[in-house]
């Protein structure tokens, strides 16, 4: 296991929402105390099907709306350049926009960039929401080949 004085390249999984703001604020601070680089990494998950042209018994899939599919990219190159742009110049930032499944996403741009650590946010969701949903902290945590870093979203006073 690598040492914070080996962390050279650290990958920040981002969305727009607050308990990615925290995690993401704590990755660029630690990023700038170590020297390291960063990645930005936003997953946007595959739409649903807006027409089931395709049989789904015959394993086709849906038909996505193209339109659909350039807003959320959009949505998400800007949200990646607002943050890069944040930064300034004073670190080496690189951005990677992603479609698909969010932990499958995160793990295999991790390992792609050989990152040496993942920091992303957590909901702190728990009980039936879990349940539910899932979390995608929790399944990186388990599978990735690098260390992982949540950062919860509470108060300092909790």
């Amino acid at each position: 296991m690598k040492t914070f004085n080996q962390i050279h390249k650290i990958l920040i999984a981002v969305e727009d929402s607050q308990y990615s703001e925290k995690a993401t604020l704590y990755g660029i601070d630690l990023a700038r105390k170590l020297g390291a680089e960063i990645a930005l990494l936003h997953v946007n998950e595959l739409p649903m099907a807006t027409s089931y042209i395709a049989d789904p018994l015959l394993n086709e899939p849906p038909v996505m709306m193209p339109e659909v599919i350039h807003a959320q990219e959009d949505a998400s190159k800007k949200l990646l350049n607002k943050i890069a742009d944040s930064v300034g110049d004073t670190l080496t930032v690189f951005t990677f926009h992603k479609l698909g499944n969010p932990k499958e996403e995160i793990l295999n741009t991790a390992d792609e960039w050989n990152a040496d650590i993942i920091i992303l946010g957590t909901h702190g969701r728990t009980g039936f929401d879990h349940f539910l949903s899932g979390s995608v902290a929790e399944k990186v945590v388990r599978k990735a080949k690098c260390p992982v870093l949540i950062i919860p979203n509470k108060d300092s006073e909790n």
